[in-house]
C-alpha cells in the first residue's frame, strides 16, 4: 500500500528547494527525496541494535555519483557501470559524516547507515548541499537518535557580493567559497576556499549561513512535526556502581599521579590500559570483571577530565606550552637528490617529507563522472603509514582519512599554483607523514610549500597551515580556552580541530571539525585571528629556510616548452599520416602533443633537442615576410633554380634569376645541394608559395635573363603571367 506523500518546499538563492517522503524507499527507517533546482538527491537512514562490545558509534555514510543522474555513459569500452567511488564522492559523503556525528547522543551505540544517492544532476546546483540538507532531513524524521535538525549551506563571493549557494558557474568565478553546516545559532562544521580571502570576509560568510539558514531549519521541521517518528528508546549498558568507584579510584590514584610526566609518549595510552587490564580483568574477582572497551572508555574520559582541568583552570598545556604557542619548527630544504623538489617540515613531533614532481601537461589527470569530464594538473596525495604512530596495520590503498587529508592539502595550495600558460607543467606533489603527533594536514601544506618552492614552482605566495583547537567546560560552553597548534591529547580529545591554511594575505582553505554540537560565532571568529597569527609566525620560518622559489627547475625535471598556433595550421604540422610530427619526433627526441585549441605541447628530458623541435614546429606555421632574411640549406637542385630550406619543414624557391645580379646559365654555378646561403623573401604568391633571391640579389632591377620554370610551381620573374614566363617569349605550359 502507497504511503501519503508529504512534500514542502521554500525559495532558496533564487531556486526551489523542496523535502519529500512518503514515495520511494519505504523499508528504510526513512527518507527523503530533495530537490534544489534541478538536482534530486534521495537520502535514506537505515540503523540496527549495537554489538554487544562494539565500544564505539559505528556510523556510515555514502555519498553515491550515479552516472545516469548527468546523463552520461562511461567513456570506458570495457566497464559501463560504476565503480569505486570518486575522491568527489569520498570527500562528499566525509563532509556530511563530519557534520552529522556531532549531534548523536554520545552513548548511542547501535549501528547507523545514511546513504545519499544522486539521482539526478542539472549541471548548475552541486549536489554536496543538498546532500547534507536531505541527511539532516532524514535523521530529524526518523525514528533514530539525533539531536538535529541542522541547515547545510554555501556563501560565495562573487564580483565582490555574497551570494547564497552560487551556481557551479559562479563557483568558478568566486574569489571565496564558504559551505558551513549550522544549527539554530551555532556552527557544526566547516569547509571553505579562497584565493587570500580576507579573515573578515570568512567571518561575513558565517553570519549570513547562520542567517539564512533558518530558513532551511524551518522547513526541516514542518517535516518533523508532520511526520517525524517518535526516537526510539536504547539502553546503555551499566557498571555495578561499586565497581565503577572502585576503577575510577584506581585511576586517580595510580594513573592519573603519573599522568602530566608520561602522557606524552605516543604509547602512553596502550600501556596504561595493559595496567587496568591486568588488575580488574586478570585478578579481579569475577562479579568485578570488566570489559577491557569499558576500561578503555574509563581511562579516556579520566585523560580527558585531567587536561581539560590542566588547560581550562591552570592554563598548563600537556607539553608545557603556553595556549598560543606553537611547537619548534625544523626545516630541510631539499632533501633527497634525485627528486624535482623536497622538503622535511616538522612541528614539534610531527614531522611530514614531502616530494615535488614536475611532468610533461599531457601528463595531467583525466576524470569522468556524474559532473562531466575535467582535467587535473595540479595533485596532492597524502600518506600515512602506521609506522608514523608507532602502530602495525595492514597497508592497503588510500582510505577516507588520506584522501580527505590529501584534498585539503591540495586545495590550499591551488589557488597559489601558477596557470600552465606560465609554468607549463603538471604537478604532483606527495605527503608522506613520518610522524603523528598533531596537525599533519596542515605540516603537509608547510611541506608541499617548501617542496614546490624548491622545484622551482613560481608561486603566487607561499602557503603555511595551522590547526587551532578548543577545550571548554563540560557544563559550561560559555568557558573555554583556544589553543593554537594543537598536539597529543589535545587533537584527541579537545573539542575542536580548525584547521586554516593561508598566505601573508588571506586564507586560502579552512575545514573544522568538533566533538560539541556546535561552537558559537564568536568562538569561530577569535579562532581565525589566533590561525593568522600563527600562520605568519610560520611563514616567516619557512622564508628563512628558502626566501623564494628557485630560478631554475631541476635538471633531472623535463624541459617543457608551449607553442600557441592558428588551429587551421595543425594540419600542417601533423603531415599527411602523421609524417611531418613524427619526423620531428624520431629526430629530436621529444614529445609533441597538441589539442583543439593549437597547443602544442614539447617536452623531453634534453633541453637543445626540445629546442629544436620548437623551432621546428613555430617554422612550419610562421608566414615569411617580404624582406625577411633566412639562413638555410639547399635541399634540391632544379633546371630553373634552388630551393632552400628556410626554417624547419619550410622551403622556398630561389629562381635562377635571383641567384646573381648577372646571367646565370647552370644553377650549379652558383649553387650546390648541402651550401648554406642567405636568402631574402622576394615575395609571397597568391598560392601561398614563397620565391626567395640570394641576399645581395637587387630584387628590383629588371633584366632579360628570367627563365621560366618549366612548371614547377615556383615563379621567381618579375615580369609575371600564367605560370611566371614571359610571354612575348614562349607560352605558358598548361598544367593539369
Amino acid at each position: 500500500m502507497q504511503n501519503k506523500v508529504i512534500r514542502k518546499e521554500i525559495e532558496l538563492g533564487g531556486r526551489k528547494l523542496s523535502l519529500e517522503t512518503g514515495l520511494l524507499a519505504g523499508h528504510a527507517n526513512a527518507s527523503i527525496l530533495a530537490t534544489y533546482g534541478e538536482t534530486v538527491v534521495l537520502a535514506t537512514a537505515v540503523t540496527k541494535p549495537a554489538s554487544p562490545d562494539v565500544g564505539f558509534f559505528p556510523l556510515a555514510v555514502d555519498f553515491e555519483e550515479k552516472l545516469y543522474a548527468g546523463g552520461r555513459i562511461s567513456s570506458s569500452r570495457f566497464i559501463k557501470r560504476e565503480g569505486r567511488p570518486s575522491e568527489t564522492s569520498v570527500l562528499t559523503g566525509r563532509l556530511i559524516d563530519r557534520s552529522i556525528r556531532p549531534l548523536f547522543p554520545k552513548d548511542f551505540q547501535a549501528e547507523v547507515q545514511v546513504i545519499i544517492t544522486v539521482l539526478s544532476f542539472d549541471g548548475e546546483n552541486d549536489p554536496d548541499v543538498v546532500s547534507l540538507i536531505a541527511a539532516s532531513s532524514v535523521l530529524a524524521i526518523s525514528d533514530i537518535p539525533w539531536n538535529g535538525p541542522l541547515s547545510g549551506m554555501r556563501v560565495g563571493k562573487v564580483e565582490d557580493k555574497f551570494v547564497i549557494n552560487p551556481t557551479i558557474a559562479q563557483s568558478a568565478a568566486a574569489s571565496m567559497e564558504i559551505l558551513v553546516a549550522t544549527t539554530k545559532d551555532e556552527i557544526v562544521m566547516i569547509e571553505a576556499e579562497g584565493k587570500e580571502a580576507p579573515e573578515a570576509d570568512v567571518a561575513e560568510g558565517f553570519k549570513m549561513i547562520i542567517k539564512e539558514g533558518q530558513a532551511v531549519l524551518g522547513l526541516i521541521n514542518e517535516m518533523v512535526k508532520e511526520v517525524g517518528k517518535e526516537k526510539m528508546e536504547y539502553e546503555v549498558a551499566k557498571l555495578d556502581p561499586k565497581v565503577e568507584e572502585k576503577i575510577k579510584s584506581y585511576i586517580e590514584k595510580n594513573i592519573m599521579a603519573t599522568f602530566e610526566k608520561d602522557s606524552l609518549d605516543d604509547g602512553w595510552f596502550g600501556k596504561t590500559l595493559k595496567i587496568l587490564e591486568e588488575e580488574f580483568i586478570e585478578k579481579a574477582p569475577d562479579e568485578e570483571k570488566v570489559h577491557g572497551k569499558v576500561l578503555a572508555s574509563m581511562l579516556e574520559d579520566a585523560s580527558t577530565q585531567k587536561l581539560r582541568d590542566d588547560i581550562l583552570v591552570n592554563k598548563k598545556r600537556p607539553d608545557g606550552r603556553k595556549p598560543d604557542e606553537i611547537r619548534e619548527i625544523f626545516i630541510k630544504v631539499p632533501v633527497l637528490p634525485r627528486t624535482h623538489g623536497s622538503a622535511i617540515f616538522q612541528r614539534g613531533e610531527t614531522q611530514v617529507l614531502s616530494i615535488a614532481t614536475l611532468a610533461s601537461p599531457s601528463l595531467e589527470q583525466l576524470i569522468e563522472g556524474m559532473y562531466g569530464e575535467s582535467k587535473r594538473s595540479y595533485m596532492h596525495h597524502y600518506n600515512f603509514p602506521p609506522y608514523s604512530s608507532g602502530e602495525v596495520k595492514r597497508m592497503g590503498s588510500p582510505g577516507r582519512r588520506e584522501i580527505g587529508h590529501g584534498a585539503l592539502a591540495e586545495k590550499a595550495l591551488l589557488p597559489m599554483i601558477p596557470s600552465q600558460d606560465k609554468f607549463p607543467y603538471t604537478i604532483r606533489v606527495v605527503s608522506e607523514c613520518l610522524s603523528s603527533a598533531g596537525s599533519t594536514s596542515q605540516a603537509s601544506v608547510c611541506g608541499s610549500t617548501l617542496a614546490l618552492m624548491d622545484a622551482g614552482v613560481p608561486l603566487i605566495n607561499p602557503v603555511a597551515g595551522i590547526s587551532i583547537g578548543l577545550i571548554t567546560d563540560a557544563k559550561d560552553k560559555g568557558k573555554y580556552v583556544l589553543i593554537t597548534d594543537i598536539a597529543y591529547q589535545e587533537d584527541s580529545q579537545g573539542d575542536m580541530d580548525f584547521k586554516v591554511a593561508g598566505t601573508k594575505n588571506g586564507v586560502t582553505a579552512i575545514q573544522m571539525d568538533i566533538k560539541l554540537d556546535g561552537i558559537s560565532l564568536k568562538i569561530a571568529e577569535e579562532a581565525l585571528e589566533k590561525a593568522k597569527v600563527a600562520r605568519l609566525a610560520i611563514l616567516e620560518k619557512m622564508l628563512e629556510a628558502i626566501p623564494a622559489s628557485r630560478e631554475k627547475v631541476s635538471p633531472h625535471a623535463p624541459t617543457v616548452i608551449l607553442i600557441k598556433i592558428d588551429p587551421s595550421k595543425i594540419g600542417e604540422v601533423i603531415g599527411s599520416g602523421g609524417r611531418t610530427i613524427n619526423k620531428i619526433i624520431a629526430e629530436t627526441g621529444s614529445q609533441i602533443d597538441i589539442n583543439d585549441e593549437g597547443t602544442v605541447t614539447i617536452s623531453g628530458t634534453d633541453p637543445e633537442a626540445c629546442q629544436k623541435a620548437a623551432k621546428w614546429v613555430e617554422g612550419i606555421v610562421k608566414e615569411p615576410e617580404p624582406g625577411e632574411v633566412f639562413e638555410g640549406p639547399v635541399k634540391r637542385i632544379l633546371p630553373f633554380g634552388a630551393m632552400v630550406e628556410i626554417m624547419p619543414g619550410k622551403e622556398g624557391l630561389v629562381h635562377i634569376s635571383k641567384l646573381a645580379n648577372h646571367r646565370v646559365e647552370k644553377v650549379e654555378d652558383v649553387v650546390n645541394v648541402g651550401d648554406i646561403v642567405k636568402v631574402k623573401v622576394a615575395e609571397i604568391d597568391d598560392m601561398g608559395r614563397v620565391n626567395l633571391a640570394m641576399e645581395n640579389v637587387d630584387t628590383t632591377a629588371k633584366r632579360e635573363d628570367a627563365r621560366g620554370s618549366g612548371g614547377g610551381g615556383y615563379r621567381g620573374s618579375d615580369r609575371r603571367s600564367g605560370g611566371g614566363f614571359d610571354r612575348n617569349r614562349r607560352p605558358p605550359r598548361k598544367r593539369f
